[in-house]
Protein backbone atom coordinates (compact mmCIF):
# COMPACT_ATOMS: atom_id res chain seq x y z
CA UNK A 1 0.00 0.00 0.00
CA UNK A 2 1.06 3.47 -1.16
CA UNK A 3 1.17 6.20 0.91
CA UNK A 4 -0.21 9.57 -0.45
CA UNK A 5 -0.18 13.10 0.28
CA UNK A 6 -3.08 14.32 2.33
CA UNK A 7 -5.27 17.02 1.29
CA UNK A 8 -5.10 19.94 3.41
CA UNK A 9 -8.41 20.89 5.05
CA UNK A 10 -8.61 24.33 3.94
CA UNK A 11 -7.56 26.27 1.02
CA UNK A 12 -3.69 27.48 0.23
CA UNK A 13 -5.13 30.93 0.86
CA UNK A 14 -7.19 30.19 4.11
CA UNK A 15 -4.01 31.41 5.96
CA UNK A 16 -3.09 34.73 4.87
CA UNK A 17 -1.86 36.92 5.30
CA UNK A 18 0.09 35.10 8.03
CA UNK A 19 1.20 32.09 5.85
CA UNK A 20 0.99 33.32 1.83
CA UNK A 21 -0.67 31.07 -0.81
CA UNK A 22 2.33 30.76 -3.00
CA UNK A 23 4.35 29.30 0.47
CA UNK A 24 1.12 26.77 1.21
CA UNK A 25 1.21 25.24 -2.53
CA UNK A 26 4.70 24.83 -2.78
CA UNK A 27 5.25 23.62 0.57
CA UNK A 28 2.31 21.19 0.27
CA UNK A 29 2.59 20.07 -3.34
CA UNK A 30 6.28 20.19 -3.70
CA UNK A 31 8.07 19.74 -0.61
CA UNK A 32 5.52 17.16 1.43
CA UNK A 33 4.87 15.70 -1.72
CA UNK A 34 8.29 14.72 -2.28
CA UNK A 35 8.69 13.31 1.04
CA UNK A 36 5.86 10.85 0.25
CA UNK A 37 7.80 9.93 -3.21
CA UNK A 38 10.44 9.04 -1.94
CA UNK A 39 9.25 6.90 0.98
CA UNK A 40 7.19 4.92 -1.02
CA UNK A 41 10.68 4.14 -3.02
CA UNK A 42 12.00 3.08 -0.26
CA UNK A 43 9.65 0.69 0.70
CA UNK A 44 9.26 -0.83 -2.66
CA UNK A 45 12.78 -2.49 -1.62
CA UNK A 46 11.18 -4.56 1.07
CA UNK A 47 7.58 -5.52 0.49
CA UNK A 48 8.00 -7.75 3.48
CA UNK A 49 7.22 -4.46 5.72
CA UNK A 50 4.27 -3.18 3.75
CA UNK A 51 1.07 -2.39 5.20
CA UNK A 52 2.39 -0.60 8.17
CA UNK A 53 1.80 2.72 9.04
CA UNK A 54 4.11 5.99 8.70
CA UNK A 55 3.68 6.16 12.72
CA UNK A 56 4.70 2.51 12.85
CA UNK A 57 7.83 2.53 10.93
CA UNK A 58 8.73 5.55 13.07
CA UNK A 59 8.07 4.17 16.34
CA UNK A 60 10.94 1.40 15.71
CA UNK A 61 13.52 2.28 12.74
CA UNK A 62 15.31 -0.63 14.44
CA UNK A 63 13.17 -2.48 12.68
CA UNK A 64 13.41 -1.32 9.54
CA UNK A 65 16.20 -2.80 7.12
CA UNK A 66 19.44 -0.86 7.06
CA UNK A 67 19.70 -0.08 3.03
CA UNK A 68 16.13 1.81 3.37
CA UNK A 69 16.36 2.79 7.54
CA UNK A 70 17.48 6.69 6.76
CA UNK A 71 15.25 7.12 3.64
CA UNK A 72 12.61 6.11 6.00
CA UNK A 73 13.96 7.96 8.81
CA UNK A 74 14.10 11.16 6.59
CA UNK A 75 11.33 10.78 4.46
CA UNK A 76 8.14 8.94 6.41
CA UNK A 77 9.50 12.09 9.42
CA UNK A 78 8.92 14.65 6.75
CA UNK A 79 5.88 12.89 5.97
CA UNK A 80 4.46 12.34 9.28
CA UNK A 81 5.33 15.39 10.60
CA UNK A 82 4.03 18.01 8.05
CA UNK A 83 0.37 15.60 8.02
CA UNK A 84 0.25 16.66 11.54
CA UNK A 85 1.13 20.17 11.14
CA UNK A 86 -1.15 20.70 8.16
CA UNK A 87 -4.19 19.70 10.89
CA UNK A 88 -3.33 22.06 13.99
CA UNK A 89 -3.44 25.40 11.39
CA UNK A 90 -6.71 27.05 10.38
CA UNK A 91 -8.29 30.22 9.44
CA UNK A 92 -6.30 33.60 10.99
CA UNK A 93 -8.17 34.31 14.62
CA UNK A 94 -6.93 37.75 15.81
CA UNK A 95 -4.21 38.57 18.83
CA UNK A 96 -6.18 36.67 21.69
CA UNK A 97 -5.81 33.59 19.88
CA UNK A 98 -5.37 31.11 23.27
CA UNK A 99 -6.45 27.63 23.55
CA UNK A 100 -9.57 26.50 25.17
CA UNK A 101 -10.68 23.12 26.46
CA UNK A 102 -8.45 20.10 26.77
CA UNK A 103 -5.74 21.89 25.06
CA UNK A 104 -5.92 24.67 27.92
CA UNK A 105 -6.37 22.66 30.87
CA UNK A 106 -3.30 20.39 29.87
CA UNK A 107 -0.84 23.35 28.67
CA UNK A 108 -1.91 25.66 31.90
CA UNK A 109 -0.93 21.58 33.93
CA UNK A 110 2.15 21.69 32.78
CA UNK A 111 3.30 25.14 32.18
CA UNK A 112 1.81 27.28 34.27
CA UNK A 113 -0.34 29.60 32.18
CA UNK A 114 -0.53 30.22 28.17
CA UNK A 115 1.81 33.33 28.06
CA UNK A 116 4.23 31.10 29.87
CA UNK A 117 3.84 28.06 27.50
CA UNK A 118 4.26 30.69 24.69
CA UNK A 119 7.13 31.90 25.69
CA UNK A 120 8.82 28.81 26.05
CA UNK A 121 7.50 27.19 22.97
CA UNK A 122 8.81 30.70 21.02
CA UNK A 123 12.15 30.34 22.41
CA UNK A 124 12.55 26.66 21.26
CA UNK A 125 11.55 27.10 18.26
CA UNK A 126 13.67 30.39 17.62
CA UNK A 127 16.62 28.39 18.98
CA UNK A 128 16.76 25.47 16.63
CA UNK A 129 19.71 25.37 14.64
CA UNK A 130 19.22 25.18 10.77
CA UNK A 131 16.16 22.77 9.67
CA UNK A 132 13.88 21.06 12.36
CA UNK A 133 10.86 21.55 13.70
CA UNK A 134 9.43 22.59 17.24
CA UNK A 135 6.55 20.21 19.43
CA UNK A 136 5.18 19.53 22.28
CA UNK A 137 4.80 16.11 22.96
CA UNK A 138 3.36 13.67 25.45
CA UNK A 139 5.81 11.57 27.43
CA UNK A 140 5.54 7.96 27.77
CA UNK A 141 4.99 8.49 31.82
CA UNK A 142 2.14 11.34 30.60
CA UNK A 143 3.76 14.46 31.13
CA UNK A 144 3.80 16.97 28.69
CA UNK A 145 7.54 19.15 27.23
CA UNK A 146 8.57 21.29 24.60
CA UNK A 147 11.02 19.77 22.62
CA UNK A 148 13.18 20.25 19.13
CA UNK A 149 14.59 17.78 16.62
CA UNK A 150 16.92 18.41 13.88
CA UNK A 151 15.52 17.59 10.37
CA UNK A 152 12.64 15.16 9.40
CA UNK A 153 13.15 13.33 12.91
CA UNK A 154 10.18 12.49 14.63
CA UNK A 155 9.07 12.42 18.56
CA UNK A 156 7.48 8.68 17.49
CA UNK A 157 11.21 7.80 17.30
CA UNK A 158 11.80 8.92 20.93
CA UNK A 159 8.53 6.86 22.04
CA UNK A 160 6.92 10.54 22.10
CA UNK A 161 3.23 11.31 21.09
CA UNK A 162 3.80 14.63 18.92
CA UNK A 163 0.20 16.93 19.77
CA UNK A 164 1.46 20.11 18.44
CA UNK A 165 4.53 21.05 15.93
CA UNK A 166 5.90 24.19 14.37
CA UNK A 167 7.97 23.78 10.70
CA UNK A 168 11.05 25.74 11.03
CA UNK A 169 12.31 24.30 7.63
CA UNK A 170 13.21 27.43 5.62
CA UNK A 171 10.83 26.25 2.89
CA UNK A 172 8.21 27.17 5.32
CA UNK A 173 8.69 31.08 5.38
CA UNK A 174 11.39 31.96 2.88
CA UNK A 175 9.10 33.46 0.17
CA UNK A 176 7.13 36.26 2.67
CA UNK A 177 9.50 36.15 5.54
CA UNK A 178 13.07 35.96 3.88
CA UNK A 179 15.60 35.24 7.16
CA UNK A 180 13.23 36.67 9.53
CA UNK A 181 12.30 33.52 11.47
CA UNK A 182 10.84 34.85 14.57
CA UNK A 183 8.48 37.54 12.62
CA UNK A 184 7.17 34.08 10.90
CA UNK A 185 6.88 32.01 14.57
CA UNK A 186 5.33 34.77 16.07
CA UNK A 187 2.73 35.37 12.69
CA UNK A 188 1.93 31.41 13.07
CA UNK A 189 0.25 31.67 16.46
CA UNK A 190 -2.57 33.55 14.72
CA UNK A 191 -3.20 30.52 12.79
CA UNK A 192 -3.32 27.90 15.25
CA UNK A 193 -6.13 25.79 15.34
CA UNK A 194 -6.71 25.44 19.13
CA UNK A 195 -10.04 23.51 18.45
CA UNK A 196 -7.68 20.76 16.37
CA UNK A 197 -5.14 20.85 19.21
CA UNK A 198 -7.75 19.85 21.78
CA UNK A 199 -9.10 17.21 19.73
CA UNK A 200 -5.49 15.42 19.53
CA UNK A 201 -5.11 16.42 23.37
CA UNK A 202 -8.72 14.28 23.88
CA UNK A 203 -7.90 11.27 21.95
CA UNK A 204 -3.89 10.85 23.60
CA UNK A 205 -5.53 11.31 27.20
CA UNK A 206 -7.66 8.22 26.38
CA UNK A 207 -4.23 6.21 25.35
Amino acid sequence: MKFELPQLPYAYDALEPFIDKQTMELHHTKHHQTYVTKLNEALEKHPEIDGKSVEELLMDLDAIPEDIRTAVRNHGGGHANHSLFWTIMGAPKNADNIPTGAAADALAKSFGDFPTFKDTFTKAAAGVFGSGWAWVVKNADGTLAVTTSANQDSPLSKKQSPIFCLDIWEHAYYLKYQNRRAEYIEAWWHVVNWTAVSERFEKLSEI
